[in-house]
């Protein structure tokens, strides 16, 4: 920086270039600092601060510059220390006293405080894809398995038969949330910090209503401080990963316990499962452990930047420059997370008679007892004390509620009849769940057809980009 500046009589010390310098982790934002370049001479242009063929100058050699990149033709250098002045610097050689003018109007503050929401934005699309990935495997497992019976739990303890179908569907609320939450932060972050300069804006009659319309973005920002010195859209995207993180952590959770052979309910594919180095008998669920621990990770950056910027003054300060790792980090662990797991739901297997053999015990079908004696005129409270004497017998017995003689049924209650049978069948318990949202198989076939119309808009959505029309 020192290079461009008349201030400094000293060279910066390596010490200081190296702890100073962002381009090692910055490079990343290499297309969208170029972008926003071609948009800003664009705006010089219109401004008549630089002439038709000196922006056509500049973003022809910007393009240059972007293919140059990609191609691995370029290497960045400390001594620039951001990706700004890098490419700044790349484009200067390139074309001379022409490429000077381009940073006209413009601070870095303004200009990273761009490249970041342009970033975001992408990244917010880019993971909200990743959600619809993981919510189209979670509605294939759900009409495969709407008649697949299973124990439902709280406490980690058998409660009442439920459908795998309705169990899966669940984990499938948890992700539209969060897609609907990262919808809500795409809308709240879409406004532009470009011409805010500094922090005082600009002398330059910039218009900048009309970068802000060709870089996508709704609005300007109303207040140029806040302009350079936001990262509010980022700690809301990063809140929104830690959010998903803690959902793919409840499910990977439930993959270890469920497929371990204590419960055998579920079998991960050997594709995503490893071996021990001792034990040629095991098969660990590596996959879903490391996506439980990746977790903790997602929440360590959300704090971290949520402490960075809380004593910060207005407006920019040089602390800013930590938004990036924690938020790249994010962006890498939660997309990596995502796949990983929508992976192992691929490739699940469904142990389809090991699920119903546990319905079988637990007595999950006692609260359809009580209900059976409430039909039959009985409070709910006075049944729900019968059925709890019920099971302590048969647990004293070693019996299941099954194999009750309707005579020892009669012992705790005379309005026990031979339909008792029927009305604790498993099948039956699952289906006169009849409220909206339950487990009967009306109200799971209606869920399934509400998330394959959510699949086929969202995904029609998630493809409109027009970013990559600016540089073609």
């Amino acid at each position: 920086m020192h290079e461009f500046s008349g201030r400094f009589k000293e060279k910066a010390d390596n010490i200081l270039l190296d702890f100073h310098s962002s381009i090692h982790f910055d490079s990343k934002l290499y297309f969208y600092d170029i972008v926003g370049s071609i948009i800003h001479a664009r705006g010089l242009e219109k401004a008549s601060v630089i002439t038709k063929e000196e922006r056509q100058t500049i973003e022809t050699s910007l393009k240059e510059i972007l293919k140059e990149i990609e191609n691995e033709e370029i290497i960045f250098s400390i001594e620039y220390e951001d990706i700004h002045m890098n490419i700044e610097k790349i484009l200067i050689d390139k074309i001379g006293d022409i490429g000077k003018k381009l940073h006209t109007g413009r601070s870095r503050n303004d200009q990273v405080a761009l490249d970041m929401r342009l970033f975001a934005r992408d990244k917010v699309k880019s993971v909200q894809s990743n959600l619809l990935d993981i919510i189209n495997a979670i509605h294939k497992l759900a009409k495969n398995n709407t008649k697949t019976y299973m124990p439902g739990f709280t406490h980690l303890q058998k409660a009442q038969p439920i459908t795998f179908s309705h169990y899966i569907l669940a984990y499938a609320e948890m992700f539209r949330r969060d897609y609907s939450r990262l919808e809500n932060a795409y809308k709240i972050m879409n406004i532009s910090p470009l011409g805010s300069a500094a922090l005082a804006g600009t002398s330059y009659p910039l218009d900048r209503h009309f970068t802000s319309k060709e870089l996508g973005f709704d609005d300007p920002c109303f207040n140029s401080i806040d302009g350079v010195s936001d990262r509010d859209y980022l700690i809301e995207i990063m809140n929104a990963f830690a959010i998903i993180m803690m959902h793919l952590s409840r499910m990977a959770e439930e993959i270890i316990i469920y497929s371990s052979s204590d419960f055998g309910y579920l079998e991960l594919s050997d594709s995503f499962s490893t071996g021990s180095s001792i034990m040629p008998q095991k098969k660990n669920p590596d996959a879903a452990e490391l996506v439980r621990g990746k977790t903790g990770r997602v929440y360590g950056n959300l704090l971290a930047l949520l402490t960075t910027m809380k004593g910060i003054p207005l407006a920019y300060n040089k602390d800013m420059q930590e938004d990036k790792e924690c938020f790249f980090d994010s962006v890498d662990t939660v997309t990596a997370s995502l796949k990983v797991t929508t992976g192992m739901l691929d490739t699940l297997k469904i142990k389809n008679e090991n699920l119903l053999k546990a319905c079988n015990d637990g007595f999950i079908n006692a609260t359809d007892i009580a209900d059976y004696l409430t039909e039959k005129g009985l409070s709910f409270r006075d049944a729900y004390k019968i059925v709890g004497s019920i099971v302590a017998y048969c647990i004293d017995k070693n019996i299941t509620l099954e194999s009750m003689s309707i005579e020892e049924y009669k012992n705790f209650s005379p309005l026990f009849g031979d339909d008792i049978y029927g009305a604790i069948d498993i099948k039956t318990c699952v289906e006169k769940r009849k409220t909206f949202g339950s487990t009967n198989i009306e109200s799971i076939e209606n869920h399934i057809k509400f998330l394959a119309n959510f699949l086929d808009t969202e995904k029609v959505k998630i493809n409109e980009n027009s970013l990559f029309d600016i540089i073609k």
